[in-house]
C-alpha cells in the first residue's frame, strides 16, 4: 500500500525553474535556485523571507561550503558566492561547449562536489558527471543526456545519480575515502507516463525520494525499488527536493513554471512556488563543501 500526502506552499513565487534546494544548517535556511534567472535564493522558513541573489548566470544549484559560502554549479563550471554578493570562479567545467551548461550538484560525505552537465537542446548524451575537490575536477562518467539528482545512503557505501532522459535512478558502490564509484546498476526505473525523474534525496531509512517533472508528485522507493509514499502537488512540474528543519523532518520540494503556455499558468497558480510537507520520517542537511578553503 503507497501513503499518500500532500505538500502545501511555504512560498508562493513563479520560479521560472526553481531548483536544487539544501537545507543549510549552520544558519538554518533553505538554499535554493532558479536556473534561468540566475539567482540563488535564501528562504528563512522561520520568518518566511525569501532572499534572491543575482549572480548574472545560469546556475544549476548552489551549496553552503564549511567556511560560510556558497558553492554554485553555473553556465561554465564552479563558482564561489560570498556573503556580500561576489561571485568568482573557481574552476571551469564544459566552458569550451557553450551548447551546454552545469545542473544538479551536491556534496557526497566527504564534502567533495558532485555536479553534472545538461545540453540546452535536446542532445542524447551530451553531458557528463564531476567531481570537484577543490583541487581539481575529474570527469566521473560522459554520455549523460541530463545529469540531474544525486543522493548517498545513510551508511555511506552507496551513491545514487539520476540521468532524466534514461528515466532511472542508477545506483553505485561508493568508496568514501576515495571518492570513487563502480559497479552501476539500476535502482529505480521510472515509467514515462508518471513523468521523468528529475532531483532526488535520500533519507534516513536509505529510502529514495524523487521528484517526477510532469508527475505532479514526489515519490518514495525503497532501496529495493519498492513505491511506499508518495507527496501529492498542485502543479506539474516537480523539481527537486531536500530535507530540512531543525529537525530534519520537513520535505522541502521546488517547481518550476518554465515553458507553461498561459492556459496551464492559469491553471496552476502556484507553477515555480517552494512547497513542503512532512512525511513522517527524517533526513539529513546538506553535507557542506569542505576544499577549496
Amino acid at each position: 500500500m503507497v501513503s499518500s500526502f500532500e505538500a502545501e506552499p511555504v512560498l508562493r513565487i513563479r520560479a521560472d525553474l526553481g531548483e536544487g534546494p539544501a537545507w543549510d544548517a549552520a544558519r538554518e535556511r533553505l538554499v535554493w535556485v532558479d536556473i534561468t534567472a540566475g539567482a540563488v535564493h535564501l528562504l528563512d522558513p522561520a520568518t518566511g523571507v525569501d532572499r534572491a541573489v543575482d549572480v548574472g548566470i545560469h546556475v544549476g544549484a548552489a551549496v553552503p561550503t564549511a567556511d560560510g559560502e556558497l558553492l554554485l554549479a553555473v553556465r561554465d563550471g564552479i563558482a564561489r558566492l560570498s556573503a556580500e554578493g561576489t561571485v568568482r570562479m573557481v574552476a571551469e567545467v564544459e566552458a569550451d561547449v557553450p551548447g551546454n551548461r552545469m545542473n544538479d550538484a551536491k556534496c557526497d560525505p566527504a564534502g567533495r562536489l558532485w555536479a553534472g552537465t545538461m545540453p540546452y537542446e535536446a542532445t542524447p548524451g551530451a553531458g557528463a558527471l564531476y567531481r570537484y575537490d577543490g583541487a581539481s575536477v575529474v570527469k566521473i562518467r560522459d554520455g549523460v543526456s541530463v545529469s540531474n539528482g544525486l543522493g548517498w545512503s545513510p551508511d555511506g557505501t552507496v551513491m545514487y545519480h539520476i540521468d532524466t532522459r534514461a528515466q532511472r535512478v542508477d545506483a553505485y558502490a561508493y568508496d568514501a575515502a576515495t571518492g570513487d564509484i563502480r559497479d552501476r546498476r539500476t535502482a529505480v526505473g521510472i515509467d514515462p507516463a508518471d513523468g521523468s525523474p528529475d532531483g532526488m534525496t535520500v533519507d534516513d531509512d536509505g529510502c529514495l525520494w524523487v521528484a517526477l517533472w510532469g508527475g505532479s508528485r514526489v515519490r518514495r522507493y525503497t532501496p529495493g525499488g519498492v513505491l511506499d509514499r508518495e507527496v501529492r502537488l498542485p502543479v506539474t512540474q516537480v523539481t527537486s527536493c531536500a530535507f530540512g528543519g531543525p529537525r530534519g523532518d520537513v520535505l522541502y520540494i521546488t517547481s518550476a513554471a518554465h515553458g507553461l503556455d498561459p492556459a496551464a499558468l492559469a491553471g496552476q497558480p502556484l507553477a515555480g512556488s517552494v512547497f513542503a510537507v512532512e512525511p513522517g520520517v527524517t533526513g539529513r542537511p546538506a553535507v557542506p563543501f569542505s576544499g577549496d578553503r
